[in-house]
């Protein structure tokens, strides 16, 4: 079983991993969608992690009441500089969630509909691999992106 610091040193990764993403891209290309059908901007790719970590591990994990606009997640855009203070924020706070979490324990509610009934949304521990799940993913597809839009 892997413990509390080992999966933190690989979510800290994968943020970092997006942080150094944005901030070689700057504030404009961070902002730009590439020219692909149903593309996102790195800035939205990033904020959408956020929204998940903070939903799954904060609200499903830890019980921290958490409201998510998952919509404008995917609209979202601003200055690099803010959101690379949000992903330090987002670190902390994970461990402080990570610490919280008995990850044999069902869930604190409901997970979404779709994730119902699977292996995600049937405990705690489960729930913080699909937060790690999403943030490789994303870390993977927000690299591709910045190699579309030549940063």
């Amino acid at each position: 079983m892997i413990t509390a610091e080992e999966y933190l040193y690989f979510t800290d990764r994968a943020f970092d991993g997006m942080a150094a993403v944005l901030e070689e891209l700057g504030d404009d290309l961070a902002n730009r969608r590439p020219e692909l059908p149903g593309a996102n901007s790195p800035y939205a790719i990033v904020t959408h992690c956020l929204g998940v970590a903070d939903y799954w591990a904060g609200r499903l994990v830890a019980g921290r009441p958490v409201e998510r606009d998952r919509d404008a997640e995917f609209v979202a855009s601003g200055k690099v500089a803010d959101l690379v203070e949000r992903i330090g924020q987002a670190k902390k706070q994970l461990r402080a969630d990570v610490a919280a979490a008995d990850l044999r324990a069902p869930l604190r509610e409901d997970p979404p509909a779709h994730y119902r009934g699977t292996t995600i949304g049937r405990t705690q521990g489960a729930a913080l691999q699909h937060v790690y799940e999403e943030l490789a993913q994303h870390r993977g597809h927000l690299e591709l992106t910045r190699d579309v839009l030549g940063g």
